[in-house]
């Protein structure tokens, strides 16, 4: 018998990429397995960015009714339901057969733990390509044009069709590969993200999944995705208009008046309601503050002090 936990399902979250026309589905993450690559390490522990690997995976299927996590207990960021494959170590296939026990949506998504860049917008596309093709599963290819049958989503239906038809011809699912599955479902290749299948197995990939998040382009808004979810946060904030402010504030008063600005605008969004047009209405009143306090300055260092009386 599989024990779990059933843990509240987690729905869609303001904010989030997963809106109201998604269709209800499930997800299951796998998150078992022996690291060799990586010494034997807790794979989905590793961070990246400050997160763990497991964290990230969960946060792009948070539009999930139902989270199953195949793997040895963790903390998540968010309440799950745990699993685990029978014979422990029984691979992928045998991961998946114990995650689909759980999950009751027409639709699942299957995910490893181990991708530093999967993304909610991953996610939708996968389950609008199954919803406009009309398959059995939807799955990523990678940059060389390999099938990636832990970054999909699959119908219900045939997945368990397929699961048990294997179980049965050869006894177990343990020790099976992906493959026996992947070709006998009618799927939709779906080219996407190429960093979305990038999946930790070495030390090596670890380091330059780091390192990537650091580029320039990149690292403010993996840096505040990182915020959010430590603090469990579901805002979308304009983060060009705090930039922005934050830049009117040093400049116009004083290089210390940025962090507590945008701390007090923060503070004055969370009394107002908490909504992300109350960040941008408190924002904007900042920034006007903050120009008009620059103009003046401006003014007075140019002219001299004005007489009212002209």
């Amino acid at each position: 018998m599989t024990a779990y936990d059933a843990a509240t399902p987690a729905h869609d979250a303001p904010g989030t990429a997963q809106g109201a026309a998604t269709p209800v589905y499930d997800a299951v993450v796998l998150a078992g397995g022996a690291a060799k690559r990586l010494g034997g390490a807790d794979k989905p522990g590793l961070s990246v960015g400050g997160r763990r690997l497991l964290d990230r995976v969960l946060t792009a299927c948070v539009g999930a009714a139902t989270t199953v996590v195949v793997g040895g207990r963790r903390p998540t960021a968010r309440p799950v339901v745990w699993t685990r494959e029978e014979p422990a170590g029984g691979g992928p296939l045998a991961a998946l057969g114990a995650g689909v026990r759980h999950t009751s949506a027409d639709r699942v998504a299957v995910l490893s733990a181990d991708l530093p860049f999967l993304a909610a917008d991953t996610v939708r596309d996968l389950l609008d390509a199954l919803e406009r093709t009309g398959g059995e599963g939807a799955l990523c290819t990678d940059a060389d044009g390999r099938d990636q049958p832990l970054v999909a989503v699959y119908r219900a239906e045939p997945l368990r069709r397929e699961l048990a038809l294997l179980a049965t011809e050869h006894g177990s699912l343990a020790g099976l590969p992906l493959r026996l599955l992947v070709r006998e479902l009618d799927l939709t290749r779906v080219t996407t993200d190429p960093l979305a299948s990038f999946d930790c197995d070495t030390w090596e990939d670890l380091a330059a999944a780091r390192a990537r998040i650091r580029d320039h382009g990149g690292v403010l808004d993996e840096w505040i995705t990182a915020v959010k979810n430590e603090l469990g946060i579901e805002l979308d904030v304009d983060t060009g208009v705090l930039l922005d402010l934050a830049r009117d504030a040093a400049h116009g008063v004083a290089r210390p008046a940025a962090p507590l600005t945008t701390f007090l605008v923060g503070y004055a969004a969370a009394k107002a309601g908490g909504e992300g047009k109350d960040v941008a209405d408190a924002a904007r009143k900042a920034a006007a503050l903050a120009n008009r306090w620059a103009a003046e300055a401006e003014s007075e260092a140019g002219d001299g002090p004005k007489n009212d009386a002209g």
